[in-house]
């Protein structure tokens, strides 16, 4: 709820930025806002994953792919995500999200984003994504199909390919006990 009316108002603002290609890079720029810091007078670390939706909600905005996705019924999921904290991000502070896509596999969609200031990378993040239609994967053949398919040099890198497959949980279809 505590980015509902930003992310409301960046689907329309995005609308109005250049348009992008889907495997371009959206540079996002944007304040440190007292609703984003904690106790410490930064930017909380749980809200930085929030603050990348917005960077991945432009990107697709640009793009012309969210759009496409609605239209069809599709919502964007994270399946997957890390983060590196570099230095701390502060109030009122100006910064940018740079988003991308890095690969694709079978499953996931793999973005990268940095939160950037003064030239320098604060925070880098890895992002699993998927496209769900009630509560289903959509498939990446049928996404490409819309949106148009990578080009054929975006290659996921092998640290993320690994990364997915050690960190996944089993799937919905099957048991994941708690048992410590």
């Amino acid at each position: 709820m505590h980015l509902l009316l930003r992310t409301l108002m960046l689907l329309v603002t995005s609308r109005r930025r250049a348009p992008l290609s889907l495997w371009g890079t959206s540079s996002l720029p944007l304040r440190v806002l007292p609703t984003d810091i904690d106790i410490a007078m930064h930017v909380n670390n749980g809200m930085y994953f929030s603050l990348m939706d917005l960077g991945r909600f432009d990107l697709m905005v640009r793009a012309g792919a969210w759009a496409k996705m609605r239209a069809k019924g599709w919502s964007p999921v994270v399946n997957l995500e890390t983060i590196t904290f570099r230095k701390s991000l502060t109030l009122w502070q100006s910064y940018t999200i740079e988003s991308r896509i890095v690969g694709v596999d079978e499953r996931a969609i793999y973005f990268e984003q940095r939160m950037v200031a003064r030239g320098e990378v604060y925070a880098r993040a890895y992002i699993a994504t998927r496209l769900v239609q009630r509560g289903r994967p959509v498939s990446n053949e049928e996404i490409f199909a819309q949106v148009g398919y990578p080009p054929e040099d975006l290659v996921l890198p092998d640290f993320l390919h690994r990364w997915r497959e050690e960190n996944a949980l089993p799937s919905t279809r099957r048991p994941a006990p708690h048992a410590w």
